[in-house]
């Protein structure tokens, strides 16, 4: 075997290694913490939803986040019309648990970048 069919052989079977591999998830999921709530979030232009029940919405939310309520899925799944699912999204419930059913919603309708604050409200206010 020559030296330039070696070359060909090792450019063939790298191609058919790496050419094929698929492309990770663009749509991401990513959790994130207070410390990273404070510095991205707080006094920024972000898209900051609480997916919480407007009754505790008004007892306290967070910075100028807006509401959509998780529970209301129908009116839920109509707002998140208004966002931009190309920028990112920030999204806080109480503890964590209706934060996350709503990100997974997010990610189903196309949203690329979606912030998932675990920690939720509850998290904020402690000290």
């Amino acid at each position: 075997m020559n030296c330039l069919s070696k070359y060909s052989l090792v450019f063939t079977l790298l191609v058919a290694v790496f050419g094929c591999q698929t492309k990770p998830d663009s749509k991401t999921i990513i959790i994130v913490d207070k410390a990273r709530i404070e510095s991205e979030v707080i006094g920024k232009n972000v898209q900051l939803v609480d997916v919480r029940t407007p009754e505790e919405y008004d007892a306290g939310h967070i910075d100028n986040a807006v509401n959509y309520n998780i529970i209301d899925s129908e009116t839920f799944l109509k707002q998140i019309e208004d966002l931009n699912k190309e920028t990112p999204v920030y999204l806080y419930c109480k503890m964590g648990g209706r934060s996350n059913r709503a990100a997974e919603l997010l990610k189903g309708k196309g949203f690329v970048k979606i912030y998932d604050y675990s920690g939720g409200y509850n998290d904020w206010v402690s000290k």
